[in-house]
């Protein structure tokens, strides 16, 4: 009798003990997802924390984003206004101008706004907001020099078929396609980085919110997300690049081997024109990588 009290309490004392450490377990389990959820805003380091250098950098960055609005601004009404350049490569410059003003709208006024409390706070969805409008941007805008430099080769290599091909309605189907798949691409890269768990670190050593420097900062396994946007940054960058360097070869072939003078010029001033665009693509194509 006495045998079987004392293996009853032993019994009770057992299941009281997993009891409470069920009972830990799914404390623990609770803080854990509450922590993996707890980044509600990063700070952006920025490029100094000197206040007197904040300031300066706050007036050149002012007069360098107004510049650059206002300019594509007079681009756009020039353009716009003079039927002389109705052309699908004015066209697609139209469009490139808008490009370059959302992205430094997407980059710039919360940089200054930034340099000028002198506190780098962003909330999360402010940051993805910004990587998904800058991403979708910079990939927009190197589809679109892939297609510029694809005109230039039909204008100057196949000038007989290239008012039939690039017509008002093919113009408007390139650009869409620009405008919507870009940024599909990149929603699909900005998805894997908002399914990361942030529970601890939040400063991002940087002026804005980029995908990199975001992904450090989470607590879980990110090897597959670095490889997915690695391998779509470079696919990205490298497919456009191919087209505008093919496109160049041919372009350049076909110029060298023109007779007339007048032709030999102006065709030259239009690859010129490419080129002195290619380069900011490769530019902000590396960023977003």
């Amino acid at each position: 009798m006495t045998e079987n009290f004392g293996l009853n309490n032993f019994k009770t004392f057992s299941e009281n003990v997993l009891f409470l450490r069920g009972c830990t377990y799914l404390q623990m389990a609770m803080i854990e997802a509450k922590n993996f959820t707890s980044v509600k805003e990063f700070i952006l380091l920025g490029l100094t924390s000197d206040r007197k250098i904040q300031l300066l950098l706050f007036v050149l960055i002012l007069i360098f984003y107004l510049t650059t609005v206002l300019g594509n601004l007079l681009i756009t009404i020039l353009v716009e206004s003079d039927i002389q350049v109705n052309t699908p490569m004015y066209y697609f410059l139209s469009n490139l101008v808008v490009i370059e003003i959302c992205y430094v709208t997407s980059t710039m006024p919360i940089m200054l706004s930034h340099l000028m409390a002198g506190n780098g706070a962003i909330s999360f969805p402010l940051c993805i907001t910004q990587i998904f409008v800058s991403g979708s941007m910079a990939t927009t805008k190197s589809f679109l020099l892939g297609i510029m430099a694809y005109d230039r080769y039909l204008a100057i290599c196949s000038p007989l078929i290239y008012t039939v091909v690039m017509d008002q309605r093919c113009q408007l189907q390139f650009a869409l396609a620009c405008w919507i798949i870009a940024p599909l691409l990149c929603a699909v890269c900005d998805a894997f980085l908002v399914s990361q768990p942030y529970c601890g670190p939040n400063q991002v050593n940087h002026f804005m919110c980029e995908i990199p420097a975001v992904l450090k900062l989470s607590c879980g396994d990110t090897q597959l997300v670095e490889n997915i946007v690695s391998d779509a940054g470079a696919l990205l960058l490298l497919l456009p690049l191919y087209v505008i360097l093919t496109s160049y070869v041919f372009i350049l072939y076909s110029v060298f081997h023109m007779k007339s003078t007048v032709g030999h010029i102006k065709h030259s001033l239009l690859v010129v024109l490419i080129c002195l665009w290619s380069p900011s693509f490769m530019a902000l194509s590396f960023i977003y990588i």
